[in-house]
């Protein structure tokens, strides 16, 4: 069997949108699925768009996704020669021809067009004079003027386009530059890909990359054209619909897994699962059940899936993931062992990195400040033996365990007749600066001993106050 071939090829004109994003899932998985390669392209020759930065973004957010590539990357603006040996080609053959149309004439004649009601084409002014190359003159294609161009597509099924839609596209620039088209295809011949799966954006471009295939004599890659991803609106995904970039849902807290399971399922189906692993992704991807209609963005979504993923990942391998955004915050370095304990408190009620960094706060500080509703609502008068009793209990405690802590809170909640909500609220105060937190046993055990009774003080000298 022929070896499956898939490619990503980005414009450097900006960072990765997450559409292209799933544009490159699909064609990594499909590779992977079967034993196959994927090649990363640059398509770089939008000389005046193009950027390095760009480029090292792209790059980044694909390396973030651990989306590998096999061959690559190649640069388009590397390979200017190569186009124009293979349009001397269509020239030789007779399938291309240098035209002189001045823009000027283009434009007049584009207007005329439509003033008549007629489609505003490029007719072939050149097509006969047999110019050869010179100054401010182009290479163009020579179109069919008859006849139909069929695509079989592996999403949409059979398409058929009529040849006299279509006009004489240019494929070499006044400046040397081969246009999209034709480069296209030139990179998808030399690089054998064998399966072109993109953007239904992309339809309308691929009747004129077959006739340039077919005159080539060159064997047609199968077409896969993925339907467009659209907001909650049923409207194209915009920056309204939220961040759009691979690059800023990783600095919103979300991790890889969870915004690959997420864009892979926008369009794509297998039965009624929801939650893959990369190895399930690798094992059942295919385009048969990738489906003709838009699919919807949804940012709840995205969320569920996150905090599934956040919930799940051994604490510790969160700690340096969340170490940035504890950086931004500038709070106080803590050994790894300690923040992956705080994590691990965390993590049933983290949706993001983000969320976690802003909770983990009272761990990571020295002194928490008491937010001024909470410790007035629980830090009141009659907490004042409770809490004493609870102190020297703690003080004389050895083993910081979750049952000798219980059976702590037990015998205080005996001697003084109070119930353990009516005592932990207060100490959670004490301990975290608010009234909402986790596990009051748990926090204790992340604290320590030191902590938690120079906490519960402060909050005594709060009270004593009152």
């Amino acid at each position: 069997m022929e070896q499956v071939i898939t490619r990503f090829p980005p414009s450097p004109t900006g960072f990765l949108h997450i559409g292209g994003a799933r544009t490159a899932l699909f064609n990594w998985f499909f590779a992977r699925n079967r034993g196959g390669k994927f090649v990363l392209r640059i398509e770089d020759t939008d000389l005046d768009r193009s950027t390095e930065a760009s480029v090292k973004a792209i790059m980044d957010a694909m390396e973030w996704l651990e989306l590998t590539w096999d061959d690559g990357p190649y640069f388009q603006t590397q390979r200017l020669d190569v186009y124009r040996e293979w349009a001397q080609k269509l020239v030789v053959s007779g399938h291309a021809y240098w035209c002189g149309c001045s823009p000027e004439e283009l434009e007049n004649r584009r207007k005329a067009a439509m003033a008549e009601g007629r489609k505003p084409k490029y007719e072939g002014a050149c097509r006969g004079k047999g110019l050869g190359p010179g100054p401010n003159r182009v290479l163009r294609f020579r179109s069919p003027d008859t006849g139909t161009t069929a695509l079989n597509d592996l999403i949409k099924g059979p398409i058929l386009f009529d040849n006299a839609e279509l006009d004489d596209l240019v494929i070499i620039k006044s400046d040397g530059i081969a246009t999209y088209n034709f480069a296209v295809v030139i990179d998808d011949i030399t690089m054998n890909i064998t399966h072109v799966i993109r953007g239904d954006d992309h339809v309308n471009n691929t009747p004129r990359q077959i006739l340039i295939y077919q005159a080539l004599g060159a064997n047609l890659p199968q077409f896969a054209h993925v339907p467009m991803i659209h907001g909650e609106d049923r409207s194209p995904l915009s920056k309204r619909h939220g961040a759009t970039s691979v690059i800023e849902y990783k600095e919103l807290g979300f991790l890889p897994e969870a915004l690959i399971n997420c864009l892979i399922r926008l369009g794509w189906s297998y039965g009624d699962q929801e939650i893959f692993s990369r190895s399930e992704l690798i094992e059942k991807f295919t385009l048969d059940n990738v489906g003709k209609s838009p699919s919807v963005f949804s940012m709840e979504k995205l969320l569920w899936l996150n905090a599934h993923y956040i919930k799940e990942k051994p604490p510790l391998e969160l700690v340096p993931l969340l170490a940035p955004f504890l950086n931004a915050r500038s709070y106080p370095e803590k050994p790894a062992e300690y923040v992956a304990g705080a994590i691990r408190t965390l993590q049933p009620r983290s949706r993001t990195l983000v969320e976690m960094a802003d909770m983990i706060r009272f761990y990571m500080i020295d002194e928490v400040e008491l937010d001024a509703a909470a410790a007035k609502k629980f830090l009141t008068p009659e907490m004042r033996e409770p809490l004493n009793r609870l102190i020297s209990e703690l003080e004389a405690l050895e083993d910081f365990s979750e049952e000798s802590l219980e059976a702590v809170f037990r015998k205080v909640m005996e001697s003084v007749g109070m119930k353990l909500g009516k005592i932990a609220q207060p100490v959670r105060v004490s301990l975290t600066g608010t009234s909402v937190s986790p596990g009051i046993f748990e926090i204790i055990d992340v604290l320590g001993k030191q902590t938690v009774l120079k906490r519960l003080r402060k909050g005594m000298e709060y009270l004593e106050r009152q």
